[in-house]
């Protein structure tokens, strides 16, 4: 997922209606079907098939990245799986264009001067390759270069080299575990009324800033005939933190070799050039190109309700992933436990009374671009940009604009319940600011409690899928997750967008709860008398 920033509720009244005391809980009207439940764990404990999935996704197939042969193949393989599940109407659709897929075949970076070493370091999607063996001199730039005037110091100086930006970092054992999971108190405190705080904490303005610049930087190492850049992990052990460049846009030039070394690495080669002592690397990257089909897919799939039918209840996660592991605590896991959510259902014999929709999005990581196509086209739309400054800007750039065109299917989604925090198994749910949802939610966890699953906060979560449908006035929502090993800040971080997000990151016994809790709230909100109560719909995109 992208960066995740845990958002503040504004009035008392939120606490008041999510914080549900053991007797307003006795008098809620809301009803669970207790044997249904019993099944869904059922199957859900004694059949799982949640790590095969995982394993399909991550050992098999590979890394997923947007627009990618890989991404495609995950794509197919989870519609051919849903249908033989007894899914209906499993089936791909296209969304973009996109642009530019890429994937990479091979790497080596060395040391060569002054003594040969092999080093870790990855590149960044979408860069180009290499053309062969390629060996310059490193040359050091220690801070990022942030403007005209930063540009115009190196300008004549970098013809040939290999650029290392960014300073080493000292490192420090590690203070507290890897292992992260939420206590008691800390899940009470995340139900807690948060004061002095409201909307999406972004500084827009700086992002777009950073945003633009990234472009210039990038043609200005091409210019100056730069033979590759290196940046440092911004975490250490050898792991390698690394997303991509925005070269898949169609348009945009290839730019030069891009790279992130582990630290440790980068380190000693800073150590030996502050000694005045010349440093020069090989590198080879084999990557390639993909411009056949420009578009991308998400894969849908569904559980047709009866009564109901045509009302519909929808999960679902991002398929795809950065490239430098395997994506399998992001978001493979999530996937799995979507898809094993629903094939829990099937299973059991369970049947709904509104439609069940399984989606699995693409693009997530560029800006969650598969669920607000699909959003867009099913639900809700905001109107499109006018102004050329903000055309230029990705979609989760622009400023807000209204009014929302709403679509006819926009009163018939009940509920969105989507996963992507990693391996960790559920603890609770987010409800996003609505207080008429604390004693439904309240009222679902109840059998639940000896599976972990306790907190029902009003405050909401940001930075993946279920945001396309918030930020509609849709009501979507993320689950409370433990972290594990997940971290999305700080220095002891493990597996998010990193080279150790592989298969045995992702932890069995929690995936196989997060699935049946998931399966439990999709057939409460499929089968309850009335649709989940909304938030009044936005006249202002909140982004």
């Amino acid at each position: 997922m992208t960066t995740r920033r845990f958002l503040a509720a504004t009035a008392i009244a939120l606490l008041a209606a999510i914080a549900v005391s053991p007797v307003a809980l006795a008098q809620s009207p809301e009803r669970v079907d207790l044997g249904a439940m019993t099944r869904i764990r059922h199957e859900g404990l004694k059949n799982s098939k949640v790590m095969e999935t995982v394993a399909m996704l991550t050992d098999v197939i590979g890394p997923r990245l947007t627009g990618s042969p890989s991404l495609k193949r995950a794509n197919e393989w989870t519609r051919d799986q849903l249908t033989e599940w007894g899914l209906a109407n499993a089936h791909l659709e296209a969304w973009g264009p996109f642009g530019r897929g890429w994937s990479l075949e091979h790497c080596s970076v060395h040391m060569v001067t002054p003594l040969a070493t092999p080093l870790i370091a990855i590149p960044k999607a979408w860069t180009p390759g290499t053309g062969g063996v390629k060996r310059g001199k490193i040359v050091r730039v220690p801070k990022q270069p942030e403007s005209e005037a930063d540009l115009a110091a190196l300008k004549g100086k970098l013809a040939g080299a290999i650029v290392m930006t960014g300073n080493e970092r000292e490192l420090k054992p590690l203070d507290k575990p890897l292992l992260s999971r939420y206590t008691e108190e800390e899940l009470h405190e995340e139900t807690m009324v948060e004061f002095g705080r409201s909307g999406r904490q972004y500084d827009m303005a700086a992002i777009a800033r950073r945003y633009a610049f990234a472009k210039t930087l990038s043609e200005f190492w091409t210019s100056e005939g730069v033979l590759a850049v290196i940046e440092p992990s911004p975490w250490d052990r050898g792991v390698v933190r690394v997303s991509g460049t925005s070269a898949y846009k169609p348009g945009s030039s290839n730019g030069v070799p891009q790279l992130v070394m582990a630290i440790e690495h980068y380190n000693r080669i800073a150590r030996l050039i502050d000694r005045k002592l010349d440093v020069e690397l090989e590198i080879d990257i084999r990557a390639t190109w993909h411009d056949a089909d420009p578009m991308a897919y998400n894969t849908i799939a569904e559980i047709p309700g009866t009564d109901k039918k045509d009302e519909i209840v929808m999960c679902g996660a991002h398929l795809d992933s950065w490239h430098a592991g395997t994506g399998a605590t992001d978001n493979a896991a999530g996937s799995a436990v979507m898809m094993e959510a629903v094939r829990i259902l099937k299973a059991a014999g369970l049947q709904p009374r509104r439609t069940i929709r399984v989606a699995l999005w693409s693009g997530e990581e560029q800006g969650l671009y598969g669920s607000e196509a699909y959003v867009a086209k099913n639900f809700a739309e905001w109107p499109a940009p006018t102004d050329p400054a903000e055309i230029a800007k990705p979609a989760w750039l622009r400023k807000p604009t209204g009014p929302l065109m709403l679509k006819a299917d926009y009163g018939k989604l009940a509920a969105y319940f989507n996963m992507d925090n990693g391996t960790g198994r559920i603890r609770g749910i987010y409800a996003e600011g609505n207080s008429a949802l604390g004693p439904v939610f309240k009222a679902w966890i109840e059998p639940l409690r000896d599976l972990g699953v306790s907190a029902v906060t009003a405050r909401s979560t940001g930075s993946t899928d279920h945001e396309a449908f918030e930020d509609a006035g849709l009501p979507g929502f993320q689950f409370i997750q433990d972290e594990v090993e997940y971290s999305i800040s700080g220095a002891n971080g493990l597996t998010h967008h990193s080279n150790m997000d592989v298969y045995d990151r992702a932890q069995r016994e929690d995936l196989m709860q997060a699935s049946i809790v998931v399966a439990a709230f999709l057939y409460n909100a499929a089968t309850r008398d009335e649709m989940l109560p909304r938030k009044p719909t936005p006249t202002l995109k909140p982004r």
